[in-house]
C-alpha cells in the first residue's frame, strides 16, 4: 500500500546523498588520512545522525525551528562555526614524514571522535532540517502511520550509513591513499578549503 511512497522518498534520498557537501568532504578526508577503520566510523556517524533529523521531524520539532527565525539562525550560525572550525584545523596541516600517513600534526583518531565527528556533521546540518521537515510534510502523507513513517526514517539513515561506508571504502583503498598521500598536506588543506567554503557559504545563505 505504502510501495510507491517508499520508492518516491528512496529516489528523493537518493539524489539527496549522493549529492557532494560537508559529510562527504568529512568522509573522504577522515578515510584518506586516517584509514578505512576511521573513514568508517566517521561514516556510522554521519548515518546515525540521520536518526535524530528523523525523531524531530516525526515529532514536529523540525517544524518549531524553522517556523523561528532566531532558532534556525541559531542553529545556523551553529553549524557553519563548526564547519570554519574543522577546516581552520586541517589548513594548518603541516608536512610530514614519508612514512606518516595519519592526519594533521601525526596524531590518530580514536573511533569515539570519528563517529562524533560525522554525527555532529551531520546532526548540525541545517539544510538536512529543511530536507527532511519537506519530506515529512510534503513527500509523506500526513495519514501514513507513524510505524510506517519510522519505517521509512530506519531506511534513510540505514542507506545513508551504506552509502557513506562504500566513500570510506573507495577512498581509504591503498592506491586511492598513496595518490593523495603524494600530495602531502596540500590534501588536508585544501579540504579544509572545501570545508571553510561550505561553512561560509551556510553562515552566507538566506535559508533562515
Amino acid at each position: 500500500m505504502y510501495w510507491m511512497e517508499f520508492l518516491t522518498v528512496a529516489l528523493v534520498h537518493l539524489l539527496a546523498v549522493a549529492s557532494p557537501g560537508p559529510d562527504f568532504a568529512v568522509v573522504v578526508r577522515e578515510s584518506v588520512t586516517q584509514g578505512h577503520r576511521i573513514g568508517s566510523w566517521t561514516a556510522l556517524g554521519v548515518g546515525c545522525g540521520i536518526f535524530l533529523h528523523v525523531a524531530y521531524s516525526l515529532l514536529g520539532i523540525g517544524l518549531i525551528v524553522s517556523q523561528s527565525i532566531v532558532l534556525f539562525n541559531l542553529f545556523k550560525w551553529l553549524a557553519a562555526a563548526y564547519l570554519l572550525y574543522l577546516g581552520w584545523r586541517a589548513l594548518r596541516a603541516r608536512p610530514q614524514a614519508p612514512t606518516d600517513v595519519t592526519a594533521a600534526g601525526g596524531t590518530v583518531r580514536s573511533a569515539g571522535s570519528a563517529f562524533a565527528m560525522g554525527f555532529v556533521t551531520n546532526g548540525l546540518n541545517p539544510k538536512a532540517t529543511l530536507f527532511f521537515l519537506s519530506l515529512f510534510t510534503v513527500v509523506i502523507n500526513h495519514d501514513t502511520p507513524l510505524l510506517v513513517q519510522a519505517g521509512y526514517g530506519a531506511y534513510l539513515a540505514i542507506a545513508t550509513i551504506c552509502w557513506f561506508l562504500l566513500v570510506a571504502w573507495l577512498f581509504s583503498r591503498a592506491r586511492v591513499r598513496a595518490g593523495f598521500a603524494r600530495m602531502g598536506h596540500w590534501f588536508d588543506r585544501a579540504t579544509g578549503a572545501v570545508l571553510i567554503a561550505l561553512g561560509a557559504r551556510l553562515a552566507l545563505s538566506e535559508i533562515g
